[in-house]
């Protein structure tokens, strides 16, 4: 008689455990942050990953502005700050703080010098509305000209 209530004290126990553990990992402030890239230029953008901040929080650096925590549906949390233009070149320390702990995770970064490489666009930008124009007028003048020099050849073989 004695065995089974043991072995329910001993499984709710267990149960208790396992339950709060998930609570306690939650709540356990920012952990796990990551700078992609490493290494920014000056102008450029760098995205923050975090882990537990469940309720979303904010990034700061002395190299960009304040940037908002969201979370995904996955209950992953991220941030995009753009870094400053004119952020003097050299290691810089970011700081989350989650929105609902007083707690600070921090990691470094490092800011170089330039605008980086400036893959181009590809073709995917067309042309301007002036540079539409002018080729419009170019062509309207070749065709202007291309038929006053037809019906102009066409009167000189008429008349020998």
């Amino acid at each position: 008689m004695r065995a089974p209530r043991v072995l329910a004290v001993a499984a709710t126990a267990c149960a208790a455990v396992a339950f709060s553990a998930p609570l306690a990992a939650a709540n356990s402030g920012p952990v796990n942050v990551q700078a992609d890239p490493y290494t920014v230029h000056q102008g450029g953008t760098i995205r923050i990953t975090v882990d537990g901040c469940g309720h979303g929080g904010q990034v700061t650096s002395n190299a960009f502005p304040k940037a908002k925590v969201s979370v995904n549906a996955s209950g992953h949390s991220t941030a995009t700050a753009r870094v400053y233009d004119r952020a003097t070149p050299g290691t810089y320390n970011l700081a989350v703080r989650c929105g609902d702990d007083s707690r600070v995770a921090t990691r470094q970064f490092r800011v170089v010098s330039g605008r980086g490489a400036l893959g181009g666009l590809g073709g995917s930008v067309g042309p301007s509305a002036t540079e539409t124009k002018v080729g419009a007028g170019l062509v309207a003048t070749a065709a202007v000209g291309g038929t006053a020099f037809v019906v102009r050849r066409r009167r000189t073989l008429g008349a020998a």
